[in-house]
Order: C-alpha cells, then structure tokens, then sequence
C-alpha cells in the first residue's frame, strides 16, 4: 500500500464539489420549507395570530 499525499490534494476538488452539493439541496429544501410555511399559513376568520 502506497501513501501519496497528492491524491489527497487532486480529490479535494471532488470533496469541496460534494459538499457545494450537499449544501445546495439544503438550501432548496430550507426555501422550499419557508416558501410552503408562508403558502399554508394564512390567517383564518378569528385568529389573533
């Protein structure tokens, strides 16, 4: 078994591009949460909230 640090150096292109990923469908799903709250959550005939 061969260590080569600059595997690790070329693959943290591939990491730093996962966690973009992983950070954009975060992001979509919060919006989309916040979006879906604002829809449903219209006040009905009596509430002071």
């Amino acid at each position: 078994m061969n260590f080569t640090p600059m595997n690790f150096v070329e693959n943290l292109r591939y990491m730093g591009l996962g966690m973009l990923g992983i950070f954009i469908v975060m992001g979509v799903i919060i919006a989309f949460t916040a979006i879906l709250d604002k829809i449903t959550s219209g006040k009905k005939n009596g509430e002071d909230k």
